[in-house]
């Protein structure tokens, strides 16, 4: 029984690991995103920085090790068997959830997963322990007053980091102003010992102040002259802010960077607990039952040395900073979960990724009529002060690629690191992911990048992030709970199942993100490159750009659709036809963002182009729509057919329409040839072969209702008005192709060697 015990044991040390690498994959977000969004430095020195961080937090952390040992449950209740059930069940939904979020690009909160599913799991087997023993309590078995402040400082977190850094961020941008140079003579010294000394108070006292690897007489002098020091911090940090600035070191960068550095560190000391802390408690708990247990069975021997502190040893908590930092290196999840909170909170317009929602709708429209109500109050010398202060036209990026300015950057971080810092000294787990993000949205608030352009759709995705999280514990909860009373009653068979489940659902998970991801690399570019020009001339040639691979990818795509549809309606094959209608859903999904980015794209070139060009690029937009409505109308009857297995297409009207497939495949090839090149010297005569093949597809379909007029009993007339429709979509197809020829080449006809070169 002890082996099966010690390879459940090294099965969850396996999954710590697996579990730092997610874990770090979707948590990376919390201390990158505001220096990676800022550009202040090359994304290696960044990592350097926060490596550094995560190493020393690391090795600091040992004190929250306890939440995982008995924050939730109550150990010395419950059995060996007992206790390994809960820690397996907490390990495998938590890797389950965290890749999933991770997959979906979604910033999800491990410390949020992590309670939840101990609390999850212990409800469970408390829940039957009582059922089986009226004399025991529940109180007796789950530490409900710890588990409930955990949760209130959780989600309180959330409010109050947004309120805190939309409030610091909104006075320090009227002592600063966008051009941030220019108003940064003297105060930014003050900025720069008001940061320095928050980050030492909260990083350095009472972080490392409190580390058991400090004398224990160091410790006592930092915390009875903690008041003095910190006078002096500031004091001293003032002076040498104000000396850097005059040798033309910038402050704000250098904050951003000791932020990242503190944040990093908070990050690894508040949540590797989230990531090896059960594990390590499993590995307690076997080492405790071998070396103590003196006869007593896994159902006999409580559990109640993990009521004492632990002290993981300084190996263990090495090796785990290791792993972290060569997940952040190396993790394609972690650049596209920063890529999503970087999106959210960025100055400038781009393509909002979340679209649009009622809820949001509703919540814009309340808030700016507040504060139409709200300027009333001041006077009106006072409201152009203020607007003053918030000229976005003088932004100071660091280059065009930055989302925002160093200023905000470095309120993201300040902000973010003494609330979690707070939280962890108060040995509250607070979630990095609620803290960091929601002070990203307040600073971007109040920094006024949601304009009246992109309020709805930043609001839409807040929301959709903190549903997101509110899901993560209600499906933590519920998962462990679930896994957690499979276990109990299926015993080692389906605990064993369960680590084989878990091992095939990640194989699963990253081959399809790799594909996923490989897909997504090819796109955007274009895009990305467009909003962060500031020339309209510039940006009417990329768009030009943008537009011109838009339609041929989706000429292409229609052409590769029809062959299929056509193809399997042949040979019965109702499998690709299922697969067709799902494809041309994304389809038209993909379709609604190129629409918003082309139309970001006109807004931001001259005036006097997009208003001339204004009705092409509709037009192009409604022909490339209109392929996937007339390949859906040509769909929907030919599955509906198959799958019903109905009588298949008779082998005549296949070499019947055989012909007129070839022209439709020739003149997409030609069309697609002359959009994705910008040469329209054949253009007329595509539109004139076109209209040739439109008029021999009228008289196939005059002949074939001539065929089902003919036609005696009723036994081909399904298939028959299924041709009859393929013939009718397919003529429509080629009015839609003309119409898609016709609008890229009126779009394009100026410039043609320009937007050559550029593609060259």
């Amino acid at each position: 029984m002890e082996t099966i015990y010690l390879c459940i044991v090294i099965f969850l040390l396996c999954l710590a690991v697996f579990d730092l690498f997610v874990g770090v994959s979707n948590d990376a977000v919390n201390f990158l995103q505001s220096a990676v969004g800022a550009r202040v430095t090359s994304f290696r020195t960044i990592l350097i920085i926060a490596s550094v961080g995560v190493m020393l937090g690391a090795v600091m952390s040992s004190g929250m090790m306890d939440v995982a040992r008995h924050g939730i449950m109550m150990p010395a209740h419950y059995s060996f068997h007992e206790v390994m059930t809960i820690m397996l069940a907490v390990m495998v939904t938590d890797i389950i959830v965290l890749d999933a979020f991770n997959t979906l690009g979604m910033p999800t909160s491990t410390t949020v997963s992590l309670v939840f599913e101990l609390l999850g799991g212990t409800a469970m087997l408390a829940l039957l322990k009582v059922m089986g023993d009226p004399t025991l309590e529940y109180a007796d078995l789950l530490n409900s007053d710890k588990a409930l402040q955990v949760i209130i400082a959780i989600f309180v977190s959330v409010a109050i980091s947004f309120v805190i850094g939309m409030v610091v961020m909104w006075l320090s941008r009227i002592v600063f102003t966008f051009h941030y140079s220019k108003h940064s003579r003297y105060s930014i010294a003050i900025f720069g010992g008001i940061a320095f000394t928050a980050l030492s108070y909260f990083i350095f006292m009472k972080g490392m102040g409190k580390s058991p690897y400090l004398p224990e007489n160091l410790r006592d002098y930092i915390e009875e002259h903690t008041n003095w020091l910190l006078l002096c911090t500031f004091l001293v940090s003032t002076v040498v802010m104000q000396v850097l600035h005059l040798l033309r070191v910038n402050i704000f960068k250098f904050t951003v960077l000791m932020g990242t550095f503190g944040l990093a560190m908070a990050f690894a000391g508040n949540d590797l607990v989230n990531f090896i802390g059960v594990p390590l408690a499993g590995l307690d708990s076997y080492q405790d039952f071998t070396a103590h247990a003196h006869g007593q069975t896994i159902d006999t021997f409580m559990m109640s040395s993990l009521m004492e502190s632990a002290t993981t040893p300084p190996l263990y908590l090495i090796l785990a900073g290791l792993v972290m930092i060569f997940a952040m290196a190396t993790s394609k999840k972690a650049q596209h979960v920063i890529q999503t909170s970087v999106d959210l909170s960025r100055q400038d317009e781009g393509d909002e990724m979340f679209g649009s929602s009622r809820a949001a709708r509703a919540i814009v429209r309340c808030s700016q009529n507040l504060i139409e109500g709200g300027k009333r109050l001041f006077p009106a010398g006072l409201r152009r002060w203020v607007g003053t202060r918030f000229n976005t036209n003088e932004v100071e990026l660091q280059d065009d690629k930055a989302a925002f300015d160093v200023v905000r950057a470095a309120i993201n971080l300040v902000i973010a690191s003494m609330l979690i810092t707070f939280g962890t000294n108060h040995q509250l787990p607070l979630s990095t992911t609620y803290v960091t993000f929601m002070v990203a949205m307040g600073t971007s608030l109040a920094d006024r990048a949601w304009s009246r352009e992109s309020a709805v759709f930043r609001v839409t995705g807040v929301l959709s992030v903190i549903g997101g999280w509110f899901i993560t514990a209600g499906v933590a909860f519920i998962a462990c709970a679930l896994v957690c009373l499979a276990m109990w009653f299926g015993g080692v068979i389906v605990q064993c199942g369960f680590m084989a489940l878990v091992v095939f659902l990640l194989y699963r998970s990253n081959r399809q993100y790799k594909a996923k991801s490989a897909k997504a690399k090819q796109e955007d570019d274009t895009f990305r490159l467009m909003m962060r020009t500031r020339d309209p001339e510039l940006v009417w040639e990329m768009l030009r750009s943008h537009v011109r691979d838009t339609q041929s990818t989706v000429c292409k795509y229609i052409m590769e659709q029809y062959n299929g549809i056509v193809e399997a309606f042949a040979t019965q094959n109702v499998r690709a036809l299922r697969q067709s209608q799902k494809s041309m859903r994304r389809e038209l999904d993909l379709l609604k963002k190129y629409r918003r980015q082309e139309m970001l794209g006109l807004r931001r070139s001259p005036m006097d182009l997009a208003i001339e060009r204004n009705t092409w690029l509709h037009v192009g937009f409604n022909s490339d729509q209109q392929y996937v409505y007339t390949l859906r109308r040509m769909l929907a009857p030919i599955k509906e057919h198959v799958d019903n297995n109905f009588n298949p297409l008779p082998k005549a009207y296949e070499t019947e329409y055989e012909p007129i497939r070839r022209r439709v495949n020739e003149l997409m090839r030609a069309t697609y040839e002359q959009i994705s090149t910008g040469q329209y010297a054949n253009y007329r005569a595509t539109l004139a072969e076109a209209d040739g093949c439109k008029d021999d597809l009228s008289l196939v379909r005059k002949e074939h209702l001539n065929r089902m007029q003919k036609s005696h009993g009723t036994k081909m007339i399904q298939v028959d008005l299924v041709y009859l429709n393929l013939l009718q979509e397919t003529q429509q197809l080629l009015s839609v192709m003309r119409h898609q020829l016709r609008a890229a080449k009126k779009f394009m006809e100026e410039g043609q060697g320009q937007l050559q070169s550029l593609g060259d």
